[in-house]
């Protein structure tokens, strides 16, 4: 895969001391106190993220010579997405990954993950590196106050249920968990559902009580959230295919010295290589664990769930975001 899109990410990214520890500092260079960052994610610590923010931990603690310390918090335990990205804005955390959801303060965020955009991950991968991955990581900077490190590709969404779900038909009554982006709550009502948001880590409680009848996620997440045991069904509508940035507050990372700044780019441009080798190998592997914990694949009818959906992203896309969403559908 191309590299290039790393190069121009990384001259204004990361996050300092100022995550609440009494041992933060302006940097080693200025203070000879060691960096503290502070990295929450949502995923468990079997996921390909949380493996890959390990490596990426090893690698700026080995090379910076003790000079940075990261620590992981997976499993929403720093908070929520947004809960964590607001966190780094006011200085108590430094690192999160996050993806669509960034349209709450930058809006072309939406479309990293919008409905039917993208034909496959190589399709993905393509707009990511190219100019319109680099207008949207220029206006997350700018807005949201976060740079992006690297990026992973993601497993298509797919709809879990415990009665399948074959054509938007089969969506009446159906109330399902959406994350905090108004596009899907849009998408998922013109298609036939009941949505509401909801953080992921209320999902697997929500299932379980009953408050929602299901909801949409990669399998890797499907799988990593043990959904498996309140969920019978993993509907293949692969209504989106994105990807997600691993990213630091800008403040924080320009309070670092360029020989730190160089640490960083180096481990983040090794740990992107690391991610790709572990989603090649492992998603194969999670759909087989989560036929093997009892849940069924369906395949359902794509082209209706297209058909009902893309009037909803055309009318709720502003006039910039449409133009950019034309562009990607126009991506070869």
């Amino acid at each position: 895969m191309k590299k290039k899109w790393l190069t121009g990410i990384f001259a204004s990214v990361l996050v300092l001391g100022a995550c609440g520890s009494d041992n933060a500092s302006e940097g080693e260079s200025a203070s000879g106190e060691t960096i503290e960052w502070r990295f929450g994610h949502l995923a468990d610590e079997n996921h390909i993220w949380h493996k890959t923010a390990q490596k990426f931990e090893e690698l700026v603690e080995e090379n910076s010579d003790g000079q940075m310390e990261i620590t992981i918090y997976p499993n929403n335990s720093l908070g929520g997405e947004t809960d964590t990205i607001n966190s780094i804005q006011a200085g108590t955390a430094d690192m999160v990954i996050s993806g669509e959801t960034l349209q709450n303060w930058a809006p072309n965020a939406a479309l990293m993950a919008v409905p039917y955009a993208f034909r496959d991950l190589e399709h993905v991968q393509t707009v990511v590196e190219g100019e319109i991955g680099e207008q949207i990581k220029q206006e997350i900077s700018d807005e949201a106050g976060l740079t992006a490190l690297y990026y992973h590709t993601r497993a298509p969404r797919n709809l879990t249920s415990n009665e399948p779900i074959k054509t938007p038909e089969d969506l009446k009554g159906f109330s399902m968990r959406v994350p905090n982006v108004p596009l899907f709550l849009d998408v998922w009502q013109a298609a036939g559902a009941s949505p509401q948001v909801m953080d992921f880590n209320e999902v697997f409680t929500g299932l379980q009580q009953g408050v929602i009848d299901g909801q949409e996620n990669p399998v890797d997440l499907i799988q990593s959230a043990g959904l498996s045991e309140v969920q019978d069904y993993v509907n293949r509508t692969e209504h989106v295919y994105s990807w997600i940035y691993i990213l630091v507050g800008n403040e924080q990372y320009n309070a670092l010295s360029d020989e730190l700044k160089e640490v960083v780019q180096s481990a983040a441009e090794e740990a992107q290589v690391f991610g790709e080798e572990l989603y090649n190998t492992e998603i194969e592997a999670i759909e087989q664990e989560l036929v093997d914990s009892g849940m069924e694949f369906v395949d359902v009818d794509q082209d209706a769930f297209r058909e009902a959906m893309t009037p909803a992203v055309e009318s709720s896309l502003a006039p910039e975001q449409l133009e950019l969403y034309e562009k990607i559908l126009a991506v070869e």
